[in-house]
């Protein structure tokens, strides 16, 4: 395997590669599954870029705190399982672990809960210090998520307090522990952060530069910035903005930080091309290889309708109907949709058909992980087998399709030897 550079090392080649028109945008890429994993690492493989995981609170998070959603990973299983899928690829490139959104309230029971703010600080940082024990790269630090400010724009001065608070914990954390050079991830995308235009970035920017340097510690490695990204359902609804993404992405550069963007999900072509003259550092992609997931078993239960209609399926996978009601009753679907939908009861949702498979083509990743959902995956795959359709290989190669797309336009392949020329 190659040496691996620090994140924050790969960030300043790839703004070195900008001025020499070689550069690249990172793509971070959440952890939904196992199949994903896999996915990214032969892509990274076949193209020679390195792979950023991205995992939430609420996927990943240490035992005590409620471990995570995805594989009911905890910090150190996710990082063995992930070296496990690497090995079994035979990936010999750079990946990094990434926590993302990690801070106060970032746990929806610890918000829905309304936890005193010096608990949730102090439940951030034990996530955070768990972070840093299994060997995470990337930090996000994002104390933007407040039950006590609902509908309002958190003062920014309340955020820059609270991100210096959280990296001085994790560098004495890291140090104490004789961990090498970690990176951060600051800002959000979230309109409540308060960075929602080019001032109040210029402002959080140049505030954390005064504040870290007296007390010594780092700047960024990436600041998030809204480059006008949105996605609700299974679309990206926003309107992306070439210049104000240029704009953020210069003024980050000039301080030696990359613009991080998030809600990358669904774009087409063009919007993507873009990225590479507006210097776009790295972007977020996470539910819409869920849905890419869901969408595979799908299509296998398909071909199972047929095999069982053409009497060669006598004991069919009742995985379509599992996965549905178990996606309607995590009530996940609420952060993707919009209206007086987000107000709907399960039951009545369950009593609407169409509503039905829409939220289970959202929200079915959430569920990969139920015991009788992946029984039920382990059922299909058998019945399958039997007429020489390998199913877990079409699940793996249908995640690919939307990576490759990003691969292509982003201009990730051979990124890692181009970082490496200039970092050597």
């Amino acid at each position: 395997m190659l040496k691996k550079i620090p994140i924050k090392k790969t960030v300043e080649s790839l703004l070195k590669l900008q001025d020499m028109g070689k550069s690249a945008t990172l793509l971070g890429i959440g952890p939904m599954s196992s199949n994903l994993l896999q996915a990214a690492f032969e892509l990274g493989k076949e193209d020679d870029f390195p792979l950023m995981f991205i995992a939430s609170r609420n996927q990943v998070d240490a035992d005590e705190l409620g471990g995570g959603y995805v594989n009911g990973w905890n910090q150190v299983r996710f990082a063995a399982d992930i070296k496990a899928i690497a090995d079994k690829v035979g990936f010999d490139g750079m990946y990094y672990l990434c926590r993302d959104h990690g801070g106060p309230w970032q746990r929806d029971n610890e918000r829905n809960a309304h936890l005193p703010e010096a608990e949730a600080m102090s439940l951030a940082k034990q996530s955070y210090l768990a972070d840093i024990k299994a060997g995470f790269d990337l930090l996000m630090v994002d104390p933007t998520k407040d039950p006590f400010v609902i509908g309002k724009v958190i003062p920014l001065d309340q955020v820059e307090r609270r991100t210096v608070d959280l990296i001085a914990f994790c560098e004495k954390q890291r140090k104490a522990l004789g961990i090498p050079e970690i990176g951060y991830e600051v800002g959000t995308e979230e309109t409540n952060g308060g960075l929602t235009s080019t001032d109040k970035y210029a402002e959080f920017i140049e505030y954390l530069k005064v504040e870290l340097s007296k007390q010594g510690l780092p700047m960024p490695t990436f600041i998030v910035g809204q480059t006008g990204t949105l996605t609700r359902y299974t679309e990206q609804v926003g309107h992306y903005n070439f210049q104000n993404a240029l704009n953020l992405a210069n003024m980050a550069k000039s301080y030696g930080v990359g613009l991080k963007e998030h809600n990358a999900d669904y774009m087409n072509d063009i919007t993507l091309l873009e990225h590479i003259p507006a210097h776009v550092t790295a972007s977020n992609d996470a539910p819409q290889y869920g849905t890419e997931e869901t969408r595979a078993y799908l299509n296998l239960c398909s071909v199972q309708d047929i095999l069982v209609k053409e009497g060669q399926c006598d004991k069919p996978s009742n995985l379509k109907n599992v996965l549905l009601v178990k996606a309607i009753k995590t009530e996940r679907w609420r952060k993707w949709m919009v209206g007086d939908q987000t107000k709907l009861q399960v039951d009545d949702i369950l009593k609407d058909h169409d509503l039905s498979l829409q939220i289970l083509d959202v929200c079915g990743h959430y569920v990969f992980n139920d015991p009788e959902v992946k029984a039920e995956i382990e059922i299909l795959y058998a019945n399958l087998a039997k007429v020489h359709i390998d199913g877990q290989r079409y699940v793996v190669d249908r995640i690919k399709r939307p990576i490759r797309q990003y691969v292509e336009c982003l201009n990730l392949k051979g990124v890692t030897s181009r970082i490496l020329s200039i970092t050597e």
